[in-house]
């Protein structure tokens, strides 16, 4: 039997494809749909899925020769439409959303609009019994992917295994000036003063040791795109200690020397990837580099 294809299924409301060999149902998206295992999951939770037009979320469900499973180009309500926070995976313990520059992740007095807000009214506009739970943080002007816990055990477990959890996350940066070197690694202890700025040091300074690994993608004599992967998590980590290579991050107004070329911070927060903390799966999510990052470069 041909796979499905990608205009086939726009043309249409679903389609229907019978099964033709026991297998389970994600086994079966993947090899009749050509699609990647989060883009299945992603379907199975917006509610796309039916086993002989009985909606299925289960990932393992067991198909039998003769059943058909339909897919259905619209998911059920389940989109959120908003220009800072876009949903780029959910199931019943957690959503891993791509959050815009100029919203903080999470309300630092009340009533301020933030993703956490954003998250618990569409939850709510689904009837669903859960609110966001903040397990890691991003910089009102930093974009990128963050994850949220839809539950308070999601939570934990992610909040007290989080550095065995999250084995690979990156992020991409337009730097100011020319990087010399290809990549290295930044090790520093990091310490907040009382007036919220962090100050570096090489040796310990009585603050938390961050370390950051980073590789120059491009440059030119005005800019360099790098790639950073963090070993730690600190505070104001990268804006810090490119500031101590004398690269600050583009348009950083706090650590930064005032070039501004893109309007916002330039660090994007590109790639995370996971071990879920329910299932066990790996996890893998990952974003293009920012094109008003990418344009100084030919």
């Amino acid at each position: 039997m041909r796979n499905i294809t990608g205009a086939e299924y726009a043309a249409s409301k679903y389609i229907e494809i019978p099964v033709r060999e026991e297998q389970i149902l994600i086994d079966f998206l993947l090899k009749q749909m050509g699609i990647s295992r989060n883009r299945a999951k992603d379907l199975l939770a917006g509610k796309a899925i039916s086993v002989n037009r009985k909606q299925v979320s289960r990932h393992d469900t067991q198909l039998h020769v003769g059943e058909v499973v339909r897919i259905s180009r619209h998911r059920q309500n389940t989109m959120l439409l908003n220009k800072y926070v876009k949903i780029i995976y959910e199931d019943k313990d957690l959503v891993v959303i791509e959050k815009s520059e100029g919203i903080l992740s999470m309300a630092s007095t009340p009533k301020q609009y933030c993703v956490k807000k954003v998250l618990d009214e569409y939850f709510e506009k689904r009837h669903f019994k859960c609110t966001a739970h903040v397990v890691h943080r991003l910089d009102r002007e930093t974009s990128g992917l963050m994850i949220y816990a839809k539950n308070i055990e999601t939570a934990r477990l992610l909040e007290e295994n989080w550095h065995e959890m999250v084995y690979d996350r990156r992020y991409i940066a337009l730097l100011c000036g020319e990087m010399k070197q290809d990549g290295g690694t930044a090790q520093s202890w990091l310490k907040e003063s009382k007036s919220f700025i962090t100050y570096s040091s090489p040796t310990e300074n009585g603050g938390k040791l961050a370390i950051t690994h980073y590789h120059c993608l491009k440059r030119n004599e005005n800019f360099s795109l790098v790639e950073m992967k963090l070993e730690t998590g600190r505070k104001n980590q990268i804006r810090v200690q490119m500031a101590d290579l004398g690269h600050p991050v583009a348009g950083d107004l706090k650590y930064g020397n005032g070039r501004n070329p893109v309007h916002r911070l330039a660090l994007h927060a590109f790639r995370l990837n996971f071990i879920h903390p329910k299932t066990n799966e790996k996890m893998e999510f990952e974003t293009p580099i920012p094109l008003d990052f990418a344009k100084f470069f030919n």
